[in-house]
């Protein structure tokens, strides 16, 4: 096997006391490259080590990110007293809140690509053994998770923990509000200096946003496919455990790396883990972004998982976690009566999970879980009186989105609901349409031409979906788009239409006044429309012009990209 080659994924990688990193630490030939080494600072004993690459996102991009360094000294600590050399280095970053509501946005899920491939950039040139990744907000996350699956190098990813949540007027307030806050100023609920004052009480400390929204949801992710010791993903980023937890965590990297390197990432993102993990998304009213990130990880593994794989799933999944913002709990309370693991425990005894999988300890899932607490009945339930008998998350299909939608049910008071369309050809458009309250109760909002394709750069629209919110509309206006949603974001949103409009999807074809009927009951979303007018419009339709030609990382991802419902990958997989 050539050394750039890796295994197939149903075939364990062997691992040779003789270290790959001694690619580059012996023989005749690489006495520059010690020279160099030795420049680094290490000497002759931290060469004759595994080397293990330390990636991380820290900076000061967002408090997501300004809340690691702790951990990637920690981490590094566990890695030097398990027997390795620890080799950092850093990669991307981008806010999802700092880039809303602006072109910005066309950014954040490109940069889940140039984290993966900066990441495996790295580890593939540098010869490293084995990988640590540490990141807490929502691309990077998954960025990093897929490098890891790429690579099929042992890995450990530790999430970099939630900040906590703020008070104002002698009540916590969750972040949410203040995107929702924006939609009462304009209908007049509250004064724009209120809103101020409340975004200044709440402010508390660095780490991702508090409730079980994108990053959450990964990092629950993380930990039901084993790339995460249990349990860790909910503690704070401000608690001085998480350095334990990491260094703890990267010394067992190292007893697994000693030891065969097992488990290794193909042996982790299976099928079986991937149900695991969509079991989990559905049982916590988890993000719709995780329906583009796991089959974007299936495809790093050369495992085809679509929208279509995960909606029994979610369909059969019981909602067992009350969390924000399908619920008022915050994963913080959640790590208070156990984590992630008591919500795991209690599916696993339901039947909705499948115990015979590894996890980060290299015990099974069903040994793991034997000592994990009840559910508490209030944060989490048991499987035998659920929240709701069904995921908090819904596969949506019909003549609008013949390869599927996503629409999040966790919170909603109404499943099904049938408007006309206003329909706007971007995301912009819609905004000034929604500012100025220029849609009626009832609509149905289509925003198309945001795709993975058309944005380019699938941009969420939390700050759209949040003023809607705030205008008292959330159950009574629904809004249909082919590009994406925040894992902040409730109320009647249908995101991920596929195929987008850019591709020619019928979203492309639909024109104000057509009506449109969504059941998330029955999983479907119907554009009312006979079907000779339809094949009419289809023969008639042209794509957008692009405002100007594409450049730079614009051009790169629009002509690499699929589809969403594919997880909106850009290259051809494992």
């Amino acid at each position: 096997m050539h050394h750039d080659e890796l295994p197939p994924a149903d075939e364990p990688r062997s691992f040779d006391p003789a270290w790959r990193s001694r690619e580059v630490t012996q023989g005749l030939a690489r006495t520059p490259h010690r020279w160099q080494l030795r420049a680094t600072g290490l000497d002759d004993e931290g060469m004759a080590q595994p080397f293990v690459g330390v990636a991380h996102t820290f900076g000061e991009v967002s408090p997501c990110s300004q809340s690691l360094m702790p951990q990637v000294q920690a981490a590094k600590l566990g890695i030097e007293v398990g027997g390795g050399t620890a080799r950092e280095f850093s990669t991307i970053s981008v806010s999802d809140v700092l880039s809303q509501q602006h072109d910005g946005m066309r950014y954040s899920l490109m940069s889940r690509e140039v984290i993966a491939d900066s990441v495996e950039l790295v580890m593939r040139a540098q010869r490293y053994d084995a990988l640590v990744g540490i990141g807490a907000c929502d691309k990077t996350i998954p960025g990093l998770l897929m490098a890891m699956v790429r690579l099929n190098l042992p890995s450990l990813f530790l999430h970099g923990g939630q900040m906590l949540v703020g008070w104002h007027k002698g009540q916590q307030v969750n972040p949410l509000r203040l995107f929702e806050g924006v939609g009462q100023v304009q209908s007049g609920q509250m004064t724009q200096q209120e809103l101020e004052d409340m975004g200044r009480d709440i402010v508390t400390t660095a780490g991702a946003c508090p409730g079980q929204f994108s990053s959450g949801t990964a990092g629950s992710i993380a930990e039901v496919l084993g790339f995460s010791p249990l349990g860790s993903s909910g503690i704070p980023a401000a608690f001085s455990v998480r350095q334990a937890v990491a260094r703890q965590a990267a010394q067992q990297l190292m007893r697994n790396l000693h030891a065969g390197g097992r488990p290794l990432p193909r042996e982790l993102v299976t099928r079986k883990g991937l149900e695991n993990a969509v079991a989990v998304v559905a049982a916590t009213g988890g993000s719709t972004n995780a329906t583009l990130h796991l089959p974007a990880l299936a495809h790093e593994a050369g495992i085809r998982f679509t929208l279509q794989d995960m909606q029994e799933i979610l369909r059969r999944t019981p909602t067992l976690a009350s969390l924000m913002p399908g619920g008022p709990h915050v994963p913080y309370e959640l790590h208070r009566i156990g984590g992630i693991p008591v919500v795991l425990k209690a599916l696993l005894r339901g039947g909705f999970l499948h115990g015979d999988v590894p996890t980060f300890s290299g015990e099974s899932l069903h040994d793991a879980l034997a000592g994990v607490a009840e559910p508490d009945g209030t944060i989490v339930r048991s499987h035998e009186e659920p929240f709701r008998a069904t995921g908090g998350l819904v596969v949506l299909r019909g003549n609008l989105a013949p390869d599927g939608a996503v629409i999040k049910i966790a919170g909603l008071a109404t499943l099904v609901h049938e408007g006309p369309a206003r329909v706007f050809e971007s995301e912009a458009q819609a905004v000034q349409a929604i500012e100025s309250r220029a849609y009626d109760e009832g609509d149905v909002i289509v925003i198309r031409n945001e795709g993975p394709q058309g944005g380019p750069g699938m941009r969420e629209m939390l700050s759209v979906t949040s003023a809607i919110v705030g205008h008292g509309r959330g159950q009574s206006v629904a809004l249909v788009t082919d590009g994406r949603f925040s894992g902040g974001t409730r109320g009647l949103c249908i995101g991920h239409v596929s195929p987008e409009a850019a591709q020619g999807g019928p979203i492309a074809l639909v024109r104000n006044g057509d009506r449109i009927r969504i059941d998330a009951n029955t999983g479907t979303i119907d554009w009312l429309l006979d079907e000779a007018e339809i094949a009419q419009r289809q023969r008639q339709w042209q794509p957008l012009p692009r405002p100007a030609r594409l450049r730079g990382i614009d051009e790169k991802y629009a002509r690499l990209v699929g589809s969403a419902h594919q997880g909106a990958v850009t290259h051809s997989g494992g």
